[in-house]
């Protein structure tokens, strides 16, 4: 072979390999754009506060509230091709803007594509201090036979695409529970408590 046809042999070689560099990275910059994508643009998780079984939630004098409670949430990861990295998740009860539990800590969760989680922790709060206008509106509602308690979750998510980790976002739930206390027709006896179904959609902020 010539040495003519031996450079342009050479240079039909380096012709090709340099196509398929510049498909290969191509491929890799697609991949990357497809990745931040998916990583800005997730769908967040829906909540839903499926029960809540009331085992004491008692006012007492002077001006203190004593709560048992356990709840049922599910969690569902809406997304194709993202998972979900629940961390440090911390589960605890509201009335009127006061804690009145303590926060249970959920167990870190990985949540697969189109995957269901369920948790049912117990939340406490025993003679909780409550100013004395809570304690006039908790009459109130009382007497009126329905109680507005907010189950509220606060922690950690990241998004996992393949192999790639996001950094970790806030995440907060918030899930209006309306107790109907003394009307047993909306609820049924579990033990020492009353259940009650609520099956009620949470609020999901990321």
């Amino acid at each position: 072979m010539s040495a003519k046809a031996c450079d342009i042999h050479h240079d039909e070689r380096r012709h090709r390999h340099l196509i398929a560099a510049l498909v290969i990275f191509t491929a890799l910059v697609l991949f990357v754009i497809l990745l931040i994508y998916l990583i800005l643009h997730p769908t967040k998780p829906q909540f839903i506060l499926e029960n809540v079984t009331v085992y004491a939630f008692n006012a007492s004098s002077p001006d203190t509230l004593t709560s048992n409670i356990q709840v049922t949430l599910i969690a569902r990861n809406p997304n194709k091709n993202i998972g979900i990295y629940y961390e440090k998740v911390d589960v605890y009860g509201e009335y009127h803007g006061l804690q009145i539990t303590l926060p249970t800590r959920l167990p870190n969760t990985y949540q697969g594509h189109k995957d269901v989680s369920v948790w049912s922790p117990f939340l406490y709060g025993n003679d909780v201090p409550i100013a004395p206008y809570l304690a006039a509106y908790l009459g109130q509602d009382q007497m009126a036979g329905v109680v507005l308690i907010k189950v509220k979750a606060i922690g950690r998510v990241r998004w996992k695409v393949s192999t790639f980790v996001s950094g970790r976002y806030r995440l907060n739930v918030n899930c209006n529970a309306y107790i109907s206390f003394g009307n047993k027709n909306n609820g049924f006896n579990v033990g020492h408590g009353m259940k009650y179904q609520l099956s009620q959609k949470c609020n999901v902020d990321i």
